[in-house]
């Protein structure tokens, strides 16, 4: 099986291209060789490669960024994934696609599932939507995992700048009145190659079909929990680390405006993808303790 993963150098694109290497070749590609704000390219790109599986990992995710630069975020995170669409169905590849919980407005007072209405309150979220209609509307085999909050132990993620805060500055402040799953990149990674089997199988089995999923760690917090876990959890893990913080503030999000607002519920439920996929992700916190235990080292 040959697997074409975009945004190979990103913070789940990296780990991807460990995690489906059991299933077949994997042909890793980052925006240097699949540039996803020049569409048109990448129906010629598709053909040329052939691939069983084309996992999209390349995203625009500059979220306040995106009200300003709406139309480039749509094209990377819209366009882009629609003409991906039509080229795998022309080769006849599964389409694997990451969305967000950022399609929703958060006002929803439990978990999100799939079938939820969706209206998102931003720039970002409007074009990731638009990639998942365009995905949808072009018939091609494709399953749609939406995700939040992802962290790793590289690239710009929360954990990091708190890690590098909380190193600066004795105080923080951090909002408390949004919540989501913190979910680690491994983890997404490691779920997706078990789905991508899964899939395939069904898909030889002629019992496929396509769809959209949740794919998040099990519990809930907010930023500020988050905040407060990653300095308790790194005084046990990252011993070496000088942290100077000795208090994390909590706020309301009103207190900490940003260009785009955020949706104040980001939970997702978990039964879809555990029903079809068998799918068991960690809670946050364990998968949180794993990633400052790759950031010690050896």
């Amino acid at each position: 099986m040959k697997l074409l993963v975009t945004g190979a150098s990103g913070q789940v694109g990296w780990e991807l291209v460990r995690s489906l290497m059991p299933l077949g070749e994997v042909v890793a590609l980052d925006r240097g060789h699949c540039d996803l704000s020049r569409p048109d390219t990448l129906a010629a790109l598709i053909a040329g490669h052939a691939p069983h599986v084309i996992v999209n990992a390349a995203a625009y995710t500059a979220v306040d960024k995106a009200e300003t630069e709406e139309a480039l975020a749509t094209t990377i995170n819209g366009v882009a994934p629609g003409e991906l669409a039509q080229a795998a169905k022309a080769v006849g590849a599964l389409l694997i696609h990451y969305s967000t919980d950022y399609v929703f407005d958060g006002t929803k007072s439990g978990r999100y599932i799939e079938d939820d209405p969706v209206a998102p309150l931003n720039a970002y979220g409007r074009s990731k939507l638009a990639g998942e209609e365009a995905i949808a509307d072009s018939g091609c085999d494709h399953l749609i995992l939406r995700t939040t909050w992802v962290f790793a132990s590289r690239g710009g993620n929360f954990v990091r700048t708190m890690l590098r805060l909380g190193a600066e500055r004795e105080q923080l402040r951090v909002v408390a009145d949004q919540w989501g799953a913190p979910t680690w990149a491994r983890n997404i990674a490691d779920a997706t190659a078990q789905i991508v089997a899964r899939a395939q199988h069904e898909r030889c089995q002629g019992a496929f079909v396509s769809g959209v999923f949740n794919l998040v760690s099990r519990g809930e917090t907010s930023w500020h929990g988050f905040a407060e876990a990653i300095f308790s959890t790194a005084r046990e893990r990252l011993p070496r680390l000088p942290l100077k913080v000795l208090r994390v503030e909590p706020i309301p999000a009103a207190d900490y405006p940003t260009p785009a607002a955020r949706p104040a519920n980001s939970r997702l439920a978990l039964d879809r993808v555990e029903a079809r996929f068998g799918i068991a992700m960690p809670f946050w916190q364990a998968a949180l303790a794993r990633c400052l235990d790759e950031l010690a080292g050896p």
